[in-house]
């Protein structure tokens, strides 16, 4: 008798997508006021890989956080929004001295924002109620062998990392992120970057529209060399690369990574697979524009993992259905308030993508 062959093996179970970085709470100011004022404020959970991992979840792809949160409302907040979502905190670290970080977000009259400074949570406090110290915040306190050991079960599955360049601006933080992007490396999962730069978080009394210094320049660009996909704004691509043409910032990084670049409400550019491409934003109602820039990400990754074979062989209508649909995540998100809440689930793109009413800019 001859046995059946047992076909192939199953996938590894555990999260695809693995996002390290902060978790915070956006303190979003009234539109036109000030969110560190005495008029009313909004506080949302966000923090751009949070924002990520919690969105990839909402699309069904299986996500991680990698980070670290302070015992306090917020890091219990977000252990209850995790949980929710099915978002993976197996590398979540708990700071039992440090609070968890309160982002100022100005918005103006159209819903743009602009980040600011920082305000410390409300009544933080550790175990037994005995306040948290005042100094750092718990983020920056990410430990690197707490967070390699937590690290390797994941990379068994997972088929990216999603970083940005924040925790870099501190030095536990920034170690633990090298760090694993090294294990990751060794492991054959690709790296997702996305710039995000916010000056604040490097120099409390850098502008909020100013960008990086030579030195954070350097700091930088060792993880820009690591990539396999490169988002970042027009004006950051300026500020790293002294171009915003896609095609020129691949060709500038050694792994030649596929790139986005995006422009506020201007066409969405990339490169990918060797094809350049376009497309005008979608014409939708804005409240508020915290965390689009995270749902499109995560839209992009579930077609990425969907599909990984686009990386390398999209042809042009591929790219073009594939950034059509992360932007659409986009649009969604601007419609309700926070980064968080207003994540769409793959159903709602779809119904989106196919109103009449669709249009671009």
């Amino acid at each position: 008798m001859i046995a059946a062959s047992p076909g192939p093996a199953p996938a590894p179970a555990g999260p695809l997508v693995l996002c390290l970085g902060e978790a915070l709470v956006d303190r979003l100011g009234p539109p036109g006021g000030d969110p560190g004022g005495a008029g009313p404020c909004e506080d949302r959970l966000g923090g751009a890989p949070a924002n990520v991992a919690c969105a990839l979840a909402r699309l069904g792809v299986p996500s991680a956080f990698l980070g670290r949160l302070g015992r306090d409302a917020i890091g219990a907040a977000f252990a209850q929004l995790f949980d929710e979502r099915g978002v993976d905190t197996a590398a979540l670290q708990w700071d039992n001295q440090r609070p968890s970080r309160v982002v100022l977000v100005r918005r103006d009259t159209a819903g743009d924002r602009q980040f600011g400074g920082f305000a410390r949570p409300v009544a933080a406090a550790g175990p037994g109620g005995a306040p948290l110290e005042t100094g750092g915040f718990a983020d920056q306190a990410l430990d690197a062998d707490a967070l390699s050991a937590a690290l390797g079960p994941l990379l068994a599955a997972a088929r990216w990392l999603l970083v940005g360049t924040i925790p870099l601006a501190s030095p536990a933080s920034a170690t633990a992120l090298q760090g694993a992007c090294r294990q990751a490396g060794a492991a054959g999962v690709m790296l997702a970057v996305d710039v995000n730069w916010r000056p604040t978080f490097w120099d409390p009394a850098a502008g909020p529209a100013s960008g990086p210094t030579a030195a954070q320049v350097s700091a930088v660009q060792p993880l820009l060399r690591q990539a396999a996909l490169l988002k970042c704004a027009r004006e950051e691509a300026l500020w790293l690369f002294g171009t915003a043409d896609p095609a020129e910032v691949s060709a500038a990084l050694p792994q030649r990574p596929a790139v986005l670049i995006s422009d506020g409400s201007a066409p969405l550019r990339w490169w990918l697979a060797g094809l350049a491409g376009e497309l005008p934003a979608f014409r939708v109602p804005v409240v508020d524009t915290t965390g689009a820039g995270d749902a499109f990400t995560a839209g992009l990754l579930q077609g990425l993992v969907a599909n990984p074979a686009l990386l390398t062989g999209a042809s042009a209508d591929q790219a073009s259905a594939l950034m059509r649909f992360a932007m659409a995540c986009g649009a969604l998100v601007c419609q309700g308030a926070g980064a968080i809440d207003p994540q769409p689930s793959r159903p709602d793109v779809d119904a989106f993508l196919a109103s009449p009413s669709t249009d671009p800019r």
